[in-house]
Formats: structure tokens, sequence, C-alpha cells
């Protein structure tokens, strides 16, 4: 659902206040630029506070860098939980931003990115700098810098492979757009990380450990029991307090270990090739939703008498997510059966503890399609492989749930499958008989009451799960 509020970067006066309060829940959603210094931060920056006619506000940083600036070494603006705007707006710049995140530009260019979208490269590039400051290019730039940077602080491959398995097409781009963003070299950027010691663990060409950082609160134990409670055995595990799965990812599998930590996620990634890691982060943060915003979940749901006690009680709930779109919309479909495919999956490099329980991808739609499966699960697969049907986070929520519809699925998994694979904030599964539940134990009416919980019907569906349970 989109949303017709001013975009909070246009609102200087906030924005300001949100700087001069060093609040950290804006981390994220805007950036700010320095003229007189030349640099960009986060709006929770440790340094001084600029005068306000000093200094403006952009959506991205990509936005900041077109038009000049250097992102700050003292807070590192790209290190923040991405903008929650893209989870609630449903326009064409969102959709762009969740495919650009996930790298589909390193993988198939900005034609890949317009077709995705259904778009002209023209007009894809026309509706981003008016919405975002910047065209694909230059986003894509930005991601891959913000990539580059990671597998510099937190990896021990040569600084060329870096290049590469960022998406660099050569060494002097990635030279260059390094020295441009962080105003230093590589080499650099590997020697200041090695002062700080931000290298947790050795890490080889294949294995990282990551700090995935959160808007608090996060009530990280609901979705992770979430997660674990559907685990598919050789899919996914739990150990100690902490989750995993394995990645289908697009130049091979990956095994993923999340634990939660005060203040952030600890990620630990397995990975075939490098060129995934970006993918795989941007998945992992849509299955756990790190980028909402839950001081503006909490502040409408909040304002309902019956969940208000909810909110209060668990604060930080999140919309489990999805790490792959056909994936998700077929477990729906077979439910309990979806035990019974697993064996079709293809095994996964082994990994060292804890993700030594991870061996094996969920089976792809060609396989499901093959095998002995109820017909509407059939049918769909088929769909699928056809390319009838593309389950994948660039989509728009109606158009997908009308492919859905024609393919047999029915309307309570079309909505449920919008909601865990785009993070769409406003859909309430009235179907849900954990949500019903909640709901008649709370005295609520779902018709009436689901009004007022706009734009945050799917959070105050988890609500009324968490109350039946």
């Amino acid at each position: 659902m989109a949303t017709s509020t001013l975009p909070i970067w246009r609102d200087t006066e906030r924005c300001y206040r949100a700087v001069t309060a060093r609040d950290q829940r804006f981390d994220g959603q805007f950036i700010m630029a320095v003229r007189t210094t030349g640099i960009y931060c986060r709006p929770s920056c440790p340094a001084l506070t600029p005068k306000a006619q000093n200094v403006r506000f952009y959506p991205t940083s990509a936005a900041a860098q077109a038009s000049g600036y250097r992102a700050c070494r003292r807070c590192l603006p790209d290190a923040v939980p991405g903008s929650p705007d893209w989870n609630v707006r449903a326009d064409l710049a969102s959709r762009a931003m969740r495919l650009i995140s996930d790298g589909l530009v390193e993988r198939e260019g900005v034609p890949g990115l317009a077709s995705r979208l259904g778009y002209s490269e023209r007009q894809l590039g026309r509706v981003l700098t008016a919405e975002l400051g910047a065209g694909p290019i230059r986003l894509a730039r930005a991601h891959r810098a913000h990539s580059a940077r990671l597998l510099i602080e937190m990896s021990q491959l040569p600084l060329t492979d870096v290049a590469f398995a960022a998406g660099f097409s050569s060494i002097r781009q990635f030279n260059e757009t390094i020295r441009e963003v962080f105003a230093t070299t590589p080499s650099q950027l590997r020697a200041a990380s090695l002062r700080r010691g931000k290298r947790e663990e050795p890490s080889g060409a294949t294995r990282l450990s990551l700090r995935l950082p959160f808007r608090a609160p996060f009530d990280a134990a609901s979705v992770l029991d979430y997660h674990i409670s559907r685990a598919l055995p050789g899919i996914e595990a739990a150990r100690d307090g902490g989750y995993g799965r394995t990645l289908r990812l697009p130049h091979g599998p990956a095994s993923v270990w999340v634990s939660p930590r005060p203040g952030h996620v600890q990620c630990d990634l397995a990975l075939a090739d490098l060129r995934d890691l970006s993918s795989a982060v941007t998945r992992v943060r849509r299955l756990l939703d790190l980028d909402a915003d839950p001081e503006a979940v909490a502040r409408v749901l909040a304002a309902d008498e019956a969940l208000a006690p909810l909110v209060a009680a668990t604060p930080g709930i999140r919309v489990p997510g999805a790490v792959d779109g056909p994936e998700v919309l077929l477990r729906a479909l077979l439910g309990e059966a979806a035990a019974d495919v697993v064996a079709l999956g293809e095994p996964v490099p082994p990994a060292a503890p804890p993700m030594d329980a991870l061996t094996t991808l969920f089976p792809t739609p060609q396989a499901i399609a093959d095998a002995d499966v109820k017909p509407l699960v059939k049918t769909v697969a088929a769909a699928i492989v056809a390319g009838d049907l593309d389950p994948h986070i660039g989509r728009d929520a109606d158009e997908l749930r009308a492919e859905m519809l024609a393919a047999g699925v029915d309307c309570g998994t079309a909505d449920y499958v919008a909601m865990r694979l785009l993070g769409a904030p406003d859909v309430l599964l009235t179907a849900d008989p954990a949500v019903r539940r909640g709901a008649a134990e709370l005295g609520v009416d779902l018709t009436t009451s689901a009004r007022g919980w706009q734009p945050w019907s799917s959070y105050a569906g988890m609500y009324l799960r968490s109350h039946a349970a």
C-alpha cells in the first residue's frame, strides 16, 4: 500500500531536529550532507552538529554521492538499516530499490532491472532520479561501494578479488569509486579496519561474519520462533538461540546462521561465490524484517485499546519475511507435505558448526513440478517454470496477486505470499486461524478494526497471532 505522506527527507525541519538529537531511529531513513565539509553522514553522527544553513538532506547515499559528497569515515552512513520507506511504499522507486539491493543490476544490468519492473530504461531512470536523486547506475554504484567495504573490512580476500566480488568491472573502477565515496584507498580502508579490530574472527574466501543493524526495539524471539516452528530439516536448523538456513543465490548455494545480540544481529555466512554477498545480506534482512520502523508501527497500533497492551508487552514485533519467491509460495501450498519434498533439493557444500546441520537447498520449481505432489502445487510450479507466474521482490503486489489467483492460488495464500515476499506492511490475514482466534479472544472485529491499523495491518496480525499462542 502506498502512502501519501511527504517523504521524510523533504521535511527539512523534521530532519534537522533528528540530526540535532542524534536520533538513531532515523538512520537509513535519510542522509545529511554538509556543504562546508563535503561529506554526508547518518542522522546520528556523533560529530559536532552543523548549522542548519550548511546542511542538505537526501533520500539515499547515491543521491549525496551524485551531488559530490563523500561518506563520513566516523559514522559510516552506509552501514545502517535500510529505509523502511521501501517496505511501506509500493511504487516503482521502492520496487526498484529492493531489486538493486538484491544485486540485480550487477547481474543483469539496467536493462534487466527495467525488464523486471516492466518499464523502459528511460522511464525508469527518470522516475528514480526524480524520487531518489540518482538514476539506477548511480544507485547500483553506491550499492557496490557498500558491498566492497564489507569485503575489505570483514574478509582476508585480496583486494583484486574484492573488486570483482563486489560487482566492479575493473580494478580501476573499483579504486576510483572507493576513493570518491570514502575519500581513501581500498588498502587504507583495510589497514584502518585492522587497527580498529573490526574482524571478529579470521575468515576465508567463503566464510564471513557480519553485524546486521536494526532499529530498536527488536523482538527477535517472535520472528525466530516463527521460522523455527516451520523449519524443514536440512534446509533450516535451530540451536542455542540461533537459527540457520540454506539460500539459493544467483551464483551458487549458501548457508546462513543468525544469532540476536544487543544492538545487532550476528550473521555468519558460508558462500559458494562471494559475488552473492550483498544478495545474501539483503535476503537475511528481509527474512527478519530488520529494516522495519517499530516506532511508527507502535504509534498507530498502540492507539487501539485492544492492541495497546500487546504492543506495550512485546515492543518491536516483526513480520517474518522470505528469502525466495517460488519457495515461499510452494511451501505455503504444500503445507505439512513440504517435508516430503526436501529430498528433491540439491545438497550444499558442508559448513562448520553450527551450520553443519544445513545440508540441502529447497527444491527448484522444476523438481516440484516433476514430483508426485498435489495437482495445484504441480500446476503452480509449472506456471513458475514457464514464466507465467513470476514471484520476486520487485513485483507490484496487485499484479503478483492477480497472477497467483489466475494460477489457482486462493486469496488467503496470495495475501500471505505478498506479505512475506514483498514485505507488504498492510496485509491482514483474516483467513489465518491464529489471527482469527487472537481477535476473538480480544473481542476485536477484524472488519472494522483493520481500518484503524493501516498501514500496519501485517504487524497487527502478528500481535493477534502472538496473543493466540
